[in-house]
């Protein structure tokens, strides 16, 4: 019962991505959940050189994922009870529902907040996602990181990512998100709960790419669709799609006369339409 009354705290902490919203404060929830939230930090570039553990114990800086791909990021510990595996089985979902493929067209990295988790840990949660996601050439491109209390702060901190240790019960408080980050460790999208969209994260990959995956089509959704931080979704941007109608418009009406053009050019010198249409 405590680890839902959890994650039910969690998710309304995220309502005010700073904190707990005056809502849940008058309904009572306790105060460790002031001191958890996200506090989005858009466009702040991730230290390239805080080190972290991957899942051999190798030492790795955090920037040695940050390649020529967008990547996905995910903060959880991996002894979580609760919503970190509702934060990675989300993940796992949106990752195979887009048609973009994880190793090809980005990368993604999970990091423990728990410095007691140990690179075992990290390997058995990496072999069950991965075994999972189940596609070809993944393998060495879902990475999950633990590390000393000193890198993960710097990490969070970075992100804006707030959390705390709940004693009574031994288990961490914190919020639940994903995020996007340009190939060059830059944050361009936060993607709350434990639900993310295919359409919204597939847009947010390409356009943390800018430009290098996706489709053509994917690139017309992004000219009618538009981030909303407040939301952390993509919604409809209502002047881009009336431009996008109109150019449309004109382009039918544009091919519709030039056919028509066409048609009276191939028509047969000194018959008009009106004596072609008698004759027969």
């Amino acid at each position: 019962m405590r680890c839902r009354f959890y994650a039910a705290a969690m998710f309304l902490s995220l309502i005010a991505f700073g904190g707990v919203s005056a809502n849940a404060q008058q309904t009572n929830m306790p105060a460790i959940l002031n001191r958890v939230g996200i506090t989005q930090n858009l466009n702040a570039r991730i230290p390239p050189d805080l080190m972290f553990r991957d899942e051999s114990g190798k030492s790795v800086r955090i920037g040695d994922f940050f390649r020529q791909k967008p990547v996905v990021l995910s903060l959880v510990y991996f002894d979580c009870p609760a919503l970190c595996t509702e934060v990675l089985n989300g993940e796992l979902r949106t990752m195979k529902a887009i048609s973009l493929d994880l190793g090809k067209d980005f990368e993604a990295v999970t990091v423990s907040f728990e410095p007691k988790d140990t690179p075992a840990l990290a390997k058995a949660k990496r072999d069950v996602y991965l075994g999972q996601y189940d596609r070809p050439g993944a393998t060495d491109h879902w990475h999950f990181l633990t590390g000393d209390q000193q890198s993960i702060d710097a990490l969070t901190d970075a992100v804006g990512f707030r959390y705390t240790y709940d004693s009574s019960i031994r288990q961490y408080a914190h919020a639940a998100a994903i995020l996007v980050l340009t190939p060059d460790g830059r944050i361009d999208r936060y993607f709350y709960g434990v639900v993310y969209p295919a359409r919204d994260v597939r847009l947010g990959l390409v356009e943390a790419s800018e430009g290098k995956i996706g489709t053509v089509t994917d690139h017309a959704l992004l000219y009618c669709y538009q981030y909303d931080p407040m939301t952390g979704k993509y919604g409809v941007v209502v002047m881009n799609v009336l431009r996008a109608a109109g150019g449309l418009t004109v382009l039918i009406l544009g091919i519709f006369m030039t056919l028509m053009f066409l048609r009276e050019r191939k028509r047969p010198a000194g018959i008009s339409p009106a004596a072609g249409a008698k004759s027969r």
